[in-house]
C-alpha cells in the first residue's frame, strides 16, 4: 500500500480509501465486517461513510452502513488503526426522512454529528464532510451551472465553518472536507480560511476517465491551496469494467438500481467501450487501468473504491500496484480528447 497525510495534518491515510455505501442494503453486516479486515490486512487505513448511507437513500435503512462500521469498531476495538470520514446529508427531497430541515445550521450539524459518532461507536470523526452545498448549483450529473432566479439562498461560508471549528475544539471532528463541490464553493472556504477559519483539507468530487471536469478549473485550486482531491466512483458505478456493455449482469449495482443512469448514456458507453478495448490491448484488467489513472493523479489523496464482492475489492486494491505508462497514457488521452467529461 501506499500512504499520504491529510493536508495540513500528520493524519496518515491509505491512498486507497474503503468505500461503504452498499453495506445495509447490497451487503450484509458480515460482508462490511470482512471487507474491513481484509482492507486492512491490505494496508488500508481509511474508511469513507455517510449518514445517508446505504444508498439508495431510504428511511429504512438510513445510518445503516455507519451501524455496520460501529458494530466491528465494537467487535475488533481497533477505532485508532482507522482513519474515518463521514458527511452530513445536505438540502434534498429524497432526504426529509433523515431531519425534517435539511441545512448546515448549527442546529442540524450538531444533530447529525451527534448521531453519526452514536452509531459509529466512537467520540470522533477524522473527516467530517458537508456532503453537498446547500446553494443553486450543478453537481450530481449537471455539467454546465444554470441561473436559478427564485433561489434564495445567502452566503453562509463563514458561519457553516464557525460551528465545525466549535466541533473541532470539542475534539468530535478533527478535519472538514466538501463534497460534491465546484470551484465557487471550494474558493469561498479558502478565503473563509484566510481570515481565520479552519480550513477544508478535502473535496470528495466525482472522478473517472468518464468524468474529468474537476481538471478544468477545481485541480488549479487544489494544487496551489494545498487541498486534496477525494474521488469517488473512479469506476463509474462499475461501468468501466466493461461488464455493462454488452450485458445486463444478474444482481449488479445498475441492474438492481436502474435509476443510477449517469454513465449509461450513449456518449459514456462508447468512451467506456474505447477505455476496455485499451485495456485489453496493453493487457490490463479494465478495472484496475481505470483505478490507476485516478491513484496516478498528483491531485488525488485517496481514491475511495468500493464493491459488493470480496473478488471485486482483491482486485480493485491490488490497482495500487498497477502503474500507467507514457504510451498508455497517451491513448487515454486521445480518447478523452475525442468524447471528453461525458458523465459529469
Amino acid at each position: 500500500m501506499k500512504y499520504t497525510t491529510l493536508p495540513d495534518s500528520d493524519i496518515k491515510i491509505s491512498k486507497i480509501c474503503l468505500g461503504t455505501m452498499t453495506w445495509g442494503q447490497q451487503n450484509s453486516e458480515a460482508d462490511g465486517h470482512e471487507q474491513i479486515e481484509y482492507a486492512l490486512e491490505q494496508g488500508i487505513n481509511f474508511l469513507d461513510t455517510a449518514e445517508m448511507y446505504s444508498t439508495p437513500a431510504r428511511s429504512e435503512t438510513q445510518g445503516s452502513t455507519e451501524k455496520i462500521i460501529g458494530s466491528w469498531f465494537k467487535k475488533s476495538g481497533k477505532r485508532e488503526e482507522v482513519v474515518l470520514a463521514s458527511k452530513i446529508v445536505g438540502p434534498g427531497e429524497s432526504m426529509q426522512h433523515i431531519r425534517p430541515k435539511l441545512d448546515y445550521s448549527k442546529a442540524s450539524l450538531t444533530e447529525a454529528l451527534n448521531n453519526s459518532l452514536e452509531r459509529l461507536q466512537t467520540d470522533y470523526i477524522d473527516l467530517y464532510q458537508l456532503h453537498w452545498p446547500e446553494r443553486n448549483t450543478n453537481f450530481f450529473g449537471k455539467l454546465d451551472y444554470r441561473m436559478d432566479a427564485s433561489e434564495e439562498w445567502e452566503d453562509n461560508f463563514k458561519e457553516i465553518l464557525q460551528h465545525l471549528e466549535g466541533f473541532i475544539q470539542e475534539g468530535k471532528i478533527r478535519k472538514i472536507g466538501l463534497s460534491n463541490e465546484t470551484p465557487f464553493g471550494v474558493m469561498r472556504c479558502v478565503e473563509e480560511a484566510r481570515n481565520g477559519a479552519p480550513k477544508i483539507s478535502t473535496v470528495q468530487n466525482p472522478y473517472s476517465l468518464l468524468n474529468r471536469k474537476d481538471e478544468i478549473g477545481l485541480t488549479e485550486i487544489l494544487h496551489r491551496e494545498n487541498i486534496g482531491l477525494f474521488p469517488y466512483s473512479p469506476l463509474g458505478m462499475g461501468t468501466l469494467t466493461g461488464k455493462y456493455l454488452d450485458a445486463q449482469p444478474e444482481n449488479s449495482r445498475l441492474t438492481i438500481f436502474p435509476q443510477y443512469n449517469r454513465y449509461s448514456n450513449p456518449q459514456a458507453v462508447e468512451a467506456t467501450r474505447r477505455y476496455v478495448e485499451l485495456a485489453k490491448k496493453f493487457d490490463l484488467k479494465p478495472a484496475q487501468m481505470a483505478l490507476a489513472f485516478v491513484n496516478q493523479q498528483p491531485f488525488v489523496i485517496s481514491n475511495i473504491i468500493g464493491a459488493t464482492k470480496m473478488e471485486q475489492l482483491k482486485e480493485n486494491i491490488e490497482s495500487i500496484n498497477v502503474e500507467l505508462w507514457e504510451e498508455i497514457l497517451t491513448e487515454i488521452e486521445a480518447i478523452h480528447t475525442t468524447i471528453p467529461n461525458p458523465a459529469p
